[in-house]
């Protein structure tokens, strides 16, 4: 069985990573969600909100109108499948902390999941959160695509056999889709997955160079190997290591020197002024991978300003060499 969900930028709720809606508890509980490859566990806001609950566009889901919700209890297994757990009583705690510092906890519960119409998962482990800050926009939560125990590619592994995909929309008016199970077309170009022991949730590329106007540059491969690269649709602004970001950043200046450069706006640092010009010529930005994988790059451009961010457009550099690179959604649509 294949289950297909849509999927849409996130920007009518406050968020540049993508969602989806999906139903929790019975009867069912509409719920807009943002899917992360680089979370595990899924969770919603729930009532009563015993800390502190960001605002979000939906009503928050009410576990007491649920007839299959429960909690965990602290000896369950599932709690300790948790990568951070407590215990209040005997109900089991959970709690995440993202890279940019927001927080989540609250209990761990299971209640039926509905993904769509024709496909039920029943007792689906997710967080029930009653403590949350963070930079989620106005969305119910997080849907967890990683590699863990707790993620729903984990527990629906018998379903699905551990295979989804996604196709990310270019516009806020079209459509992608987020596909449990299924196989890959027929002359697909790929390039491997890989692990790393360290991190084993998240899914690693093998990045080997970048290409501007159609140059390979002198970056050395140990650059990406050492690091690592990580592939996130949770992360919206790319992260390449410092030697790699500023050889790109570099070559880029120079093709674009003839345009007058605008003041940077945060970690965007690459900024021209572009508002006395009809037409522009971009030089081309690519990444290439194993199996000779190559992804050209946009630019978010328009009448006043093209935006070049450290390494990648919509990137960044990390601040160390031995930080994880990261490919965000923004290079992915």
């Amino acid at each position: 069985m294949v289950t297909k969900i849509p999927a849409y930028q996130g920007s009518s709720f406050s968020t540049l990573n993508y969602v989806v809606t999906i139903g929790f508890g019975t009867p069912k509980h509409d719920l807009t969600v943002s899917f992360d490859t680089g979370s595990d566990v899924t969770w919603i806001q729930c009532q009563p909100c015993a800390g502190y609950c960001y605002h979000q566009q939906e009503p928050i889901f009410d576990p007491t109108k649920s007839s299959t919700y429960s909690n965990v209890s602290c000896s369950a297994p599932a709690c300790s499948q948790l990568q951070v757990s407590g215990c209040s009583d005997t109900t089991c705690l959970y709690g995440v902390l993202y890279g940019d510092n927001s927080t989540i906890i609250g209990f761990y519960a299971k209640d039926t999941l509905t993904l769509s119409s024709s496909d039920i998962l029943p007792g689906f482990f997710f967080g029930c959160g009653e403590n949350n800050k963070g930079l989620f926009g106005e969305t119910a939560g997080i849907l967890g695509l990683g590699r863990g125990l707790t993620s729903l590619i984990s527990q629906s592994k018998t379903k699905y056999n551990g295979v989804f995909s996604y196709c990310l929309p270019s516009t806020t008016s079209s459509a992608g889709y987020l596909t449990l199970s299924g196989k890959a077309p027929v002359n697909l170009k790929y390039t491997p997955m890989l692990t790393d022991s360290s991190m084993p949730s998240f899914y690693f590329l093998d990045l080997q160079s970048i290409s501007v106007a159609g140059t390979k540059l002198s970056i050395s491969p140990t650059v990406f190997s050492n690091a690592g690269t990580i592939i996130d649709s949770g992360t919206v602004i790319s992260r390449l290591p410092p030697a790699a970001y500023s050889s790109l950043r570099q070559a880029f200046r120079q093709k674009m020197a003839k345009y007058p450069a605008a003041p940077g706006i945060g970690i965007f640092d690459t900024c021209y002024n572009l508002s006395s010009y009809e037409t522009v010529e971009i030089p081309t930005v690519a990444l290439e991978f194993s199996l000779q994988m190559i992804v050209d790059l946009d630019f978010f451009c328009n009448s006043v300003r093209c935006e070049f961010v450290s390494s990648l457009l919509g990137s960044h550099g990390n601040g160390d060499a031995s930080d994880k690179g990261i490919i965000g959604n923004v290079q992915r649509t």
